[in-house]
């Protein structure tokens, strides 16, 4: 695709990622290099249990105060910036034909409350669990696409379940988007979608005419999804520009209105980018490298030029991030997220911010010191908290814990905690066994997001799997996708792989112990004995 060059003093870029509860903006150059960034704060409403909403404006302000606040740091003119992007969760914000909140909450009297518009379903709420297990009944081919079992995080049931639930708020849909789609409409007013956010989460196929499978979406009750989402706008490529920012959406981020805005990306994904763009070109290269992002959740991300479907995996989606290439996901729904309730469960009160973890780390580590290949041996966790994503595929798994005393002090927070973070490594190593057998082997894992700053995760990444793991020398490799787009978007490289080969990071490499790798293997086969042991109670239960 062709692009025209913007002004030579535009020569940086500003990324946005719309993270769970944060927005996070980051100032590049052309070389890939951070100059500054910031972070603001989104609030969540939590009306049940697997529910989970947010309030878009809400959003829209927080990444609004993280880019003038990264741009401020950084002392670059708003006239040095040629293009912006976003990355997002992949949240669902749900508007009217006049582009206003609609509430998604089911207390009839809250759309009309003061405070807080709650129009954004996030990405881990569950709401539309049944909806989810309706699409995988209809055994319809572009199940394929999603591992043939329908997430409940995927935006087809969420859809379902507005029309089900709020009919007459659907009625009044005029635009409903995936939050990186939302930001880029509230930055451009243009409706123009993101081909990486419709592949990957809308079903959505270009080599099926229109890109809808009508006979899908007339199974699943949606053949008004068009009209109700406003989809008539076009599909861009990663790294496409979308347009220019209007003067209100420049007024509120404190740039200029000739900035121009990138097409979306899913955030694992844009960390995807950052971490393997350098290797696009090389697809025999890039077949062995894998990308890992951890954060509330936790994605497998690899490439390919063809398609190998597989149970339990989400995709192929042809060219969700590279032109030409298909991409395939597995991942943990509760990651981050996990170690999070862990400490807030079993913490006495202590806040899993970030010197909590590190107090907990730190001890940790003094306690394995002392106590060796004894440490917490008998304790053992299944972490699907929220559901297994991969390979499972069963949303409304739980988790498990076995092996806890009684004991309330930090030193058995420190012992759960520790255990916990070996079962998220064990399960990873499990999404890549399937991910290997499907025709994805892994030589190399590429790890970022906020998982990076743990230490012993990353530690067990590289034991429990046995690959090499890299993890790059910048602060956030989401943030860099997000930038590599938004470079090729202002024209300060031709595509995303020249961008990937100017802007990627070098990293530092960790390679396995084989002695603490042996060690795992005990810990993998109890990993799967405790996994075969909970199918059968919930057969027990179930009969």
């Amino acid at each position: 695709m062709k692009r025209d060059p913007v002004n030579a003093e535009r020569d940086h870029v500003i990324a946005v990622d719309i993270g769970t509860g944060s927005a996070r903006a980051g100032v590049f150059d052309g070389a890939g290099a951070l100059l500054a960034r910031a972070d603001h704060p989104i609030a969540m409403h939590r009306p049940a249990e697997g529910r989970a909403e947010q309030d878009s404006e809400d959003i829209w302000r927080a990444a609004c105060t993280a880019v003038r606040a990264a741009r401020m740091a950084a002392r670059v003119g708003a006239d040095r910036i040629g293009a912006i992007g976003f990355d997002a969760t992949c949240s669902l914000v749900v508007r009217d034909c006049e582009g206003q909140p609609l509430c998604i909450s089911e207390a009839q009297g809250e759309e009309e409350a003061a405070g807080p518009r709650w129009d954004t379903i996030v990405w881990l709420d569950h709401r539309a669990a049944e909806e989810a297990e309706a699409c995988t009944a209809t055994g319809h081919p572009v199940m394929v696409a999603s591992g043939t079992v329908m997430s409940p995080e995927m935006q087809m049931p969420k859809l379902m379940w507005l029309k089900r639930h709020l009919p007459a708020r659907w009625a009044r849909a005029g635009l409903i988007f995936d939050l990186a789609d939302f930001m880029t409409w509230r930055a451009t007013g243009s409706a123009a979608r993101s081909r990486c956010t419709l592949a990957a989460k809308w079903h959505y196929g270009p080599a099926a005419g229109s890109g809808w499978d009508r006979d899908f979406l007339a199974a699943i009750g949606l053949e008004d999804l068009e009209e109700r989402c406003g989809l008539s706008a076009g599909v861009l490529p990663v790294g496409a520009s979308i347009g220019s920012l209007t003067p209100e959406a420049a007024a509120d981020l404190g740039l200029d209105p000739e900035t121009r805005v990138a097409a979306g990306l899913i955030d694992a994904y844009a960390g995807a980018l950052g971490v393997l763009g350098g290797q696009a070109g090389d697809v025999g290269a890039l077949g062995r490298q894998m990308a890992l992002i951890g954060g509330t959740s936790a994605c497998l991300v690899a490439f390919s030029a063809t398609a190998r479907p597989a149970r339990g995996l989400w995709g192929p989606y042809h060219e969700a991030v590279f032109p030409g290439l298909f991409l395939i996901e597995g991942g943990q729904s509760a990651a981050g997220g996990l170690l999070d309730h862990i400490v807030r469960s079993h913490g006495g009160g202590m806040l899993p911010d970030a010197a909590g973890h590190r107090r907990i780390i730190d001890r940790i580590r003094a306690l394995r010191d002392a106590e060796g290949a004894a440490f917490a041996v008998r304790l053992h966790v299944l972490p699907d908290f929220h559901g297994n994503r991969s390979p499972h595929a069963t949303p409304d798994a739980l988790g498990v814990i076995s092996g806890l005393p009684l004991d309330s002090s930090f030193d058995a927070l420190c012992r759960l905690y520790w255990r916990t973070l070996v079962s998220l490594a064990l399960g990873i190593r499990q999404i890549l066994d399937l991910m290997a057998k499907a025709g994805y082997p892994a030589e190399t894992l590429h790890v970022t997001g906020g998982q990076v700053r743990n230490s012993l995760l990353v530690e067990l990444y590289a034991d429990v799997t046995g690959c090499r793991v890299v993890v790059p020398r910048t602060p956030d490799a989401v943030l860099l996708g997000t930038a590599m787009g938004a470079s090729v978007a202002a024209g300060l490289h031709p595509d995303l792989q020249a961008a990937g080969v100017a802007m990627q990071p070098e990293g530092e490499t960790i390679l396995p112990s084989p002695e603490r790798a042996a060690h795992y293997e005990r810990d993998y086969a109890a990993f799967l004995l405790l996994q075969r042991q909970r199918a059968e109670l919930e057969a027990l239960i179930s009969a």
